[in-house]
């Protein structure tokens, strides 16, 4: 893993407890607070120059930029919610670039997980611990927060048991 060991000992009390939100939000009403990410863009923006070097701080900073205009766009096309997007963002300053295989091979591992889980658990007696979740009833939508936060949770903890 290209991202440190101290980098990610530092994100994760912070990160963590937001991803399980973004989850469990996402679950719950089908959609991801601006609160929750601006919260994770904080948390890089504030911790990231003390624990990161500098030249790969900015460039963190800069991915943020470009994800969001992507993510805009992709948004805009209907091929994402605006949620997602501004996850996606908020969330790329903590991936090392050198990781992006890892960081898709766990974004397809969580996203298998969660739709073959989710799906499962709302046609049986699990529905009823949370009947009135909106992710439920939503067709053919899905809550992506679920495996967005769980990759960057994921992520950070391999980083923190194997990174540099």
């Amino acid at each position: 893993m290209a991202l440190s060991q101290t980098a990610a000992l530092w994100f994760l009390p912070f990160v963590l407890p937001l991803c399980y939100y973004v989850a469990f939000t996402d679950l719950r009403e089908m959609r991801i607070t601006n609160q929750a990410v601006i919260a994770l863009a904080v948390v890089y923006l504030v911790v990231g120059p003390f624990v990161l070097p500098l030249p790969d701080y900015g460039m963190g900073v800069i991915r943020m930029a470009v994800m969001l205009v992507i993510g805009i766009l992709l948004n805009a096309g209907g091929a994402m919610g605006a949620g997602d997007a501004k996850f996606i963002a908020a969330a790329a300053g903590f991936i090392a670039p050198p990781d992006m295989l890892v960081v898709i091979m766990i974004l397809c591992a969580s996203t298998l997980a969660a739709f073959t889980t989710h799906r499962l658990a709302k046609h049986t007696g699990l529905r009823q611990i949370a009947p009135h979740w909106k992710s439920w009833s939503t067709g053919q939508k899905f809550p992506m927060g679920l495996c967005l936060g769980a990759t960057l949770a994921l992520y950070l903890i391999l980083a923190a048991l194997l990174g540099q």
